[in-house]
């Protein structure tokens, strides 16, 4: 697949507020391919550009599948493999598996959480065309950025830089490759 020429336009701003505000206009405007970069974490920044999550369906498979193969581990153990008679109880008492699913429901849910976010976010991304820009820096003490990427069906070369310029930010560089 052939890249187009630029990765997109990266907009500066000084405030979070302003940050927000962009985000929401851009998102307005159609534009889908979108991210907000911030030195700490902006809740509206998330809601502006309507970001939605998958992890904790992730996390709720990753659990349900610790507690299945608990409770299947388990009975495999006590009513097919080695039976044993303990108190006249059944071979397959659930109540006695209940501490085994619990653990492994929570293994299986932390591995699927960190496994999920690494995944969901890309990781490990060594290179990003962002880094690109040298004003781009800044985001980790003071400065906020919006990238619209040039993949997104409405970007258009001249309409795109126009749109951020309007929302008054501190500087809007081009992100090439």
């Amino acid at each position: 697949m052939k890249h187009p020429p630029i990765f997109g336009y990266l907009a500066e701003f000084e405030t979070p507020t302003e940050l927000v505000d962009a985000s929401r206009k851009v998102y307005e405007e159609g534009y889908r391919k979108i991210d907000a970069y911030s030195p700490f974490p902006i809740e509206a920044a998330s809601e502006a550009l309507h970001f939605e999550t998958r992890l904790p369906l992730i996390v709720l498979i990753g659990g349900l599948t610790g507690l299945a193969t608990a409770f299947a581990m388990q009975y495999w153990i006590s009513a097919i493999d080695y039976p044993l008679n303990v108190g006249g109880r059944p071979f397959n008492s659930w109540p006695a598996f209940i501490v085994v699913c619990f653990e492994l429901t929570v293994l299986f849910s932390a591995f699927s959480a960190v496994i999920g976010m690494f995944a969901l976010n890309g990781l490990p991304l060594p290179y990003h065309p962002v880094f690109n820009v040298p004003r781009f820096a800044a985001v980790s003490n003071d400065r906020f950025f919006l990238l619209v990427e040039a993949s997104d069906p409405l970007f258009d070369g001249q309409g795109t830089p126009a749109l951020l310029r309007g929302m008054n930010p501190a500087g809007v560089w081009e992100v090439p490759y």
